[in-house]
């Protein structure tokens, strides 16, 4: 009998193992069943079902609490580009009036503040935005190569303002499996990286490896002293705290991105260049299904 009963214990404990096997398998949210009477049993039961329903509830708060936060973010952007929209409405009123060259000059500063305004309120949302967000993936086999020179052609006349050229090693198509807009987001990320804070023209290269599609942007930097390449993918950080103009922001969004994507970005210093570098997953050869996540 006593022979029996435990073997009725340890088939039950079994059934239960392969319900918690099902949940974390299949992320089900089912609670836990027993078939046996058996008061020790069905209080541990009671217990992991009570446990289970405490995270549900932790889990839908957090989605709340993410709803909202997302709200805010959205309501603060808003009210701050509504009247910065102003601001640059009277800009241009007066740039149709008669201005003396002081005047004049005087516009053209307050308009290239209100310019740098509205993109560190860019910068700021989109951060917000990302790091709260779970994205839903698009994972498709990509032409990295041709995906980096389309984007430095879009920039083309963002470099020239910044007296810089752009030099990129002619190699072979490089394929990776990646979402299209996010790996936009990111070269774009590197390409302005590097108008804002090359001291020099930028080389950039596309790589293929056995695991990974490596995208590399290197230039020379003239604040060498006072950069330092484990903090370049902190929030806000700028490496010159003089330097108008920069969020710090950029370059956390590139890193932020690429680990959505299985990938990582990372940076070093050599003989005064700069070199950020970012690994992306590569993409096989049979590999031309879109994916979504």
């Amino acid at each position: 009998m006593l022979t029996t009963y435990i073997a009725l214990l340890q088939q039950q404990l079994r059934h239960m193992n392969r319900q918690m096997d099902k949940r974390l398998q299949e992320r089900t949210r089912q609670p836990l069943t027993l078939e046996l009477i058996n008061s020790e049993l069905s209080r541990l039961t009671a217990n992991i079902n009570r446990c289970f329903q405490a995270e549900e509830n932790l889990r839908l708060e957090v989605l709340r609490e993410e709803k909202r936060f997302k709200e805010l973010i959205a309501n603060i952007s808003h009210d701050l580009r509504t009247p910065l929209t102003a601001i640059k409405g009277y800009q241009q009123l007066m740039e149709r009036r008669e201005l003396t060259d002081e005047q004049r000059q005087k516009l053209q500063t307050a308009q290239k503040h209100a310019d740098t305004l509205g993109t560190l309120i860019d910068h700021f949302f989109e951060y917000s935005y990302r790091v709260n967000a779970e994205p839903k993936l698009r994972l498709q086999r990509i032409n990295l190569t041709n995906l980096v020179m389309e984007c430095l052609a879009e920039d083309v006349a963002l470099l020239e303002a910044n007296k810089l050229a752009v030099h990129m090693e002619d190699t072979s198509p490089v394929y990776a499996m990646v979402d299209h807009a996010l790996t936009v987001r990111i070269i774009q990320n590197l390409i302005r990286n590097g108008a804002t804070h090359a001291a020099g023209d930028i080389e950039v290269e596309v790589r293929g490896a056995a695991e990974h599609a490596v995208i590399l942007f290197s230039n020379p930097v003239a604040n060498v002293a006072e950069l330092e390449t484990g903090r370049l993918f902190e929030r806000f950080y700028t490496g010159n705290q003089a330097r108008n103009g920069s969020t710090g922001l950029g370059l956390s969004i590139v890193k932020l991105l690429a680990e959505q994507l299985d990938g990582s970005a990372s940076a070093s210093l050599q003989d005064g260049r700069l070199e950020i570098r970012v690994e992306l997953p590569v993409a096989s050869p049979s590999s031309n299904k879109e994916v979504v996540f």
